[in-house]
């Protein structure tokens, strides 16, 4: 019997900011982050939508998509490291949400009796949430769980994260039925805990709160998504934990330069070239190549072998992460997505190839494993349109951005948005102050 994904769906919020109209407006030479970054747009929330309404749009696209009925489904876990409350899961949220929309189909809380909980390791947590799944339906083979990776990734304004920004959300369907894709269990682990990037809980001098409310006299917002973070190590930290992932898979499986069976390899991307540029030591290491100096590393990265595995395993994963930037969890399954999308729209055929998957989350944790291509994948990819629904988003310009970005806005800015938004967070009421509300548009 084999397990894996049986069916997939994504959802990509409307609006996006063209990263040379960012670039320009900080200053920086557009062809560096385009060129050098593969960073074309950005895609970005409107007022009413965040990880829960992302969340809840690929869970319903899955559900329509694949007429699954819900009653089927015995557990929708999240990745996500956006969550909305220290104890409400996100995943909470979103279920509901879903729920009210198939009532008139599937009666009320169609998903009573489904296990329901989210899980952070900032990037990586989606893909425990697929192992811990997958680990699931091996027990329980008659039985099918939901994995939902669903972020924002928001940096402070001007800072060196900013242009890497990005939204969205990824459904997988885990079953015993892998029309998409088979997951073999063998699991390359490796974890330390470093301070690459995190979001802790801030604390505030008086003083400094009464100069912010004097900047915003209106509200004032003590929790914040923005990270503390370090770029060029944790850059560092992603290259030695994917190294020591790899070696683990190698050592578990007994197999010899794995990548080599890959057809393609997906990796968490933060900015769409990232994969590219981490994995040239493994393949120096795998390949008996001088890799110790940064003119070595240079060498390997411009070699033409180099440039020409990049352009077979790689560059097709990374067409949708330079149209909507990091999506933090979400990121390496949009990768998946964006190379058998590029694949099925070429009229390639995969079926029975390897996929290698090299997952990071800061912290710092990777995954490494691997995936079957299924006979019916084209099936599952049928359903998705990922390129031509890009093309269909609506352009903002810096301003907008910038007052979406404080959350100075109170109107939707797609003023013919469709599906779930935020109605309202409660103020008043002591024993509900702070829970939110939301509704469907149709």
């Amino acid at each position: 019997m084999t397990f894996g994904i049986e069916a997939a769906s994504y959802y990509v919020p409307s609006l996006y900011l063209e990263i040379k109209d960012l670039a320009e407006k900080r200053g920086i030479e557009p062809t560096k982050l385009e060129k050098g970054l593969g960073l074309h747009k950005m895609g970005f929330p409107d007022v009413h939508e965040d990880a829960a309404t992302f969340a809840a749009e690929a869970l319903l696209k899955l559900v329509k998509d694949y007429t699954i009925n819900p009653k089927d489904i015995a557990r929708i876990y999240l990745g996500t490291e956006s969550a909305l409350d220290a104890a409400k899961p996100t995943a909470s949220y979103a279920m509901q949400m879903v729920e009210k929309v198939l009532e008139s189909e599937f009666g009320e809380r169609c998903f009573r009796n489904c296990d329901v909980v989210d899980m952070t390791f900032a990037c990586v947590g989606a893909v425990d949430a697929l192992h811990n799944s997958l680990d699931f339906v091996r027990v329980n083979p008659d039985k099918k769980a939901i994995v939902i990776a669903s972020d924002y990734a928001k940096y402070e304004l001007a800072s060196s994260g900013e242009y890497t920004q990005g939204g969205g959300a990824v459904s997988l369907l885990i079953s015993s039925k892998p029309d998409l894709l088979e997951i073999e269990n063998n699991w390359g682990v490796a974890t330390e805990s470093v301070l690459d990037f995190f979001k802790p809980r801030r604390q505030y001098k008086k003083e400094d709160l009464t100069n912010a409310l004097e900047t915003f006299p209106d509200k004032i917002e003590i929790f914040t998504d923005e990270p503390v973070f370090d770029g060029q190590y944790s850059n560092q930290c992603y290259q030695d934990r994917i190294r020591e992932a790899y070696n683990h898979y190698k050592e578990i499986t007994g197999k010899n330069k794995p990548y080599e069976n890959w057809k393609y390899l997906i990796f968490h991307l933060p900015y769409a070239f990232h994969g590219k540029r981490v994995f040239t030591e493994i393949y120096s290491l795998e390949n008996g190549l001088a890799y110790e100096t940064p003119e070595e590393q240079k060498a390997v990265a411009k070699s033409e072998n180099y440039i020409q595995f990049i352009n077979d395993t790689i560059e097709k994963s990374q067409r949708a992460s330079s149209e909507i930037g990091n999506m933090y969890t979400a990121s390496i399954f949009m990768a998946l997505l964006s190379a058998l999308q590029t694949s099925f729209n070429e009229n390639e055929e995969l079926k029975g190839l390897e996929i290698g998957f090299l997952g990071y989350g800061s912290g710092s944790k990777s995954k490494v494993f691997v995936g079957k291509v299924s006979e019916n994948w084209k099936t599952v990819v049928s359903k998705w349109d990922l390129f031509e629904n890009l093309k269909n988003r609506t352009s903002i310009d810096f301003e907008t951005y910038e007052k979406l970005h404080r959350k100075q806005l109170e109107e939707s800015v797609n003023e013919n948005y469709k599906g779930f938004g935020l109605n309202s967070v409660e103020l008043e009421n002591p024993v509900l102050k702070g829970a939110r509300y939301y509704h469907h548009q149709k």
